[in-house]
């Protein structure tokens, strides 16, 4: 009873009534993932995040954000506050401490994370982050479609993105590209933390990509990664969100071609993934060059690998690989260690053609992801093999 009455002191007096003067509204302005009405989490102009909690009756106070844990202090009126380091740009989970428990801020959204949901600030780039932003362009729509899988024998849920013509254009079929997220995530990973349908929408707007649908499914990746004891590490991790490739390939790839007016062959076929998501896209991909034609990695997960012998050698002919492969991507941040630049360049001893980008600055994280995305896409079904 304690904690909730914490937790609702937090979420009436978070919220308060803007005070400060119009010169601080400029420097220091509620974040953009608040709750409506919040004036708390707030961001200024260094990427501080200034967190303010009323919480009279608790003992302790404190906000665990990228990694580093910070103690807030109270005032006479029960007003909790602490204002963290500079953060990089981008989305972060983030969580308060109540009284030594975890908690989520009630004053902001939260999002499927840190495998259960979470509290998410966004700390807001200049005009350059314009390309994830809603603009004044046509706009496609994310729809929520449920499904029965055969292989698992459950319904399921995936998140598809439909370009803005689509309602109009007749029977005008689509391409579409497969968005798998990361560990501790699920499938509405990508149009809440990474808004991608906004970046779609602009890209398309542009003429820059070719309009297409965007499926996003879960890869049964949840819960924590955590070996059982006395099993060997990797076999373990191979059977992690396992369940997803028999998913993908004989149940939400049929669906999709049943439901939506898709383009049904390799050709208009392409699918990328982040973090474990892109360690799901090469186990789904280069098992099944009969079906995809582009692939793409976004920090993913793929490591130890003997680049002339995975996936039955489908590496070690680089010519028939080339030639099979429209477009391969692998991008990642400059402050990561995912190990995917030592990949590139393996991969391009061999002679494989692939296509590097780093994301400046970013780590391991949202921004990253967004970014890769933007130059992804504007490659896929424009080939002509």
């Amino acid at each position: 009873m304690k904690l909730l009455n914490i937790l609702l002191s937090a979420l009436l007096f978070s919220g308060s009534a803007l005070t400060a003067s119009a010169a601080d509204n400029i420097a220091v302005k509620p974040a953009e993932t608040n709750v409506p009405g919040n004036e708390y989490p707030k961001v200024d102009t260094s990427g501080r995040v200034h967190f303010r909690v009323h919480a009279p009756e608790s003992k302790s106070i404190g906000v665990d954000i990228c990694g580093k844990k910070y103690d807030m202090s109270k005032d006479d009126a029960g007003f909790w506050s602490v204002v963290t380091d500079s953060l990089a740009p981008g989305f972060h989970y983030y969580f308060l401490i109540a009284d030594n428990v975890r908690v989520n801020d009630p004053a902001s959204y939260t999002y499927f994370g840190c495998c259960r949901m979470a509290s998410g600030i966004e700390v807001p780039e200049g005009p350059e982050g314009d390309y994830y932003r809603p603009q004044q362009v046509p706009h496609g729509q994310v729809r929520s479609c449920t499904y029965y899988s055969e292989s698992t024998g459950k319904y399921r849920r995936c998140m598809v993105y439909t370009p803005a013509e689509y309602e109009t254009s007749g029977d005008k079929r689509y391409p579409v590209l497969y968005l798998q997220h990361g560990m501790g995530e699920d499938e509405t990973g990508w149009s809440t933390q990474g808004y991608m349908q906004h970046i779609m929408d602009n890209l398309i707007a542009d003429g820059r990509c070719v309009p297409m649908l965007v499926v996003m499914d879960s890869g049964d990746v949840q819960a924590p990664f955590i070996p059982r004891k006395g099993k060997d590490v990797n076999e373990e991790r191979a059977l992690y969100g396992s369940s997803f490739y028999d998913v993908i390939m004989k149940d939400l790839i049929p669906m999709v071609d049943s439901t939506f007016r898709t383009v049904d062959d390799r050709q208009s076929r392409a699918m990328a993934g982040l973090s474990w998501g892109g360690f799901q896209t090469f186990n789904t991909t280069l098992n099944n060059l009969d079906k995809f034609s582009y692939i793409g990695g976004f920090s993913g997960a793929i490591f130890g690998l003997d680049v002339k012998t995975c996936y039955n050698g489908v590496f070690a002919d680089a010519s028939k690989f080339n030639k099979d492969v429209n477009y391969m991507f692998l991008g990642c941040g400059t402050e990561e260690n995912m190990g995917t630049e030592a990949l590139v360049n393996s991969l391009r001893g061999l002679g494989i053609e692939v296509d590097y980008y780093v994301s400046q600055g970013t780590a391991h994280e949202w921004l990253t992801w967004r970014r890769c995305l933007k130059e992804f896409v504007p490659h896929l079904f424009k080939s002509d093999k």
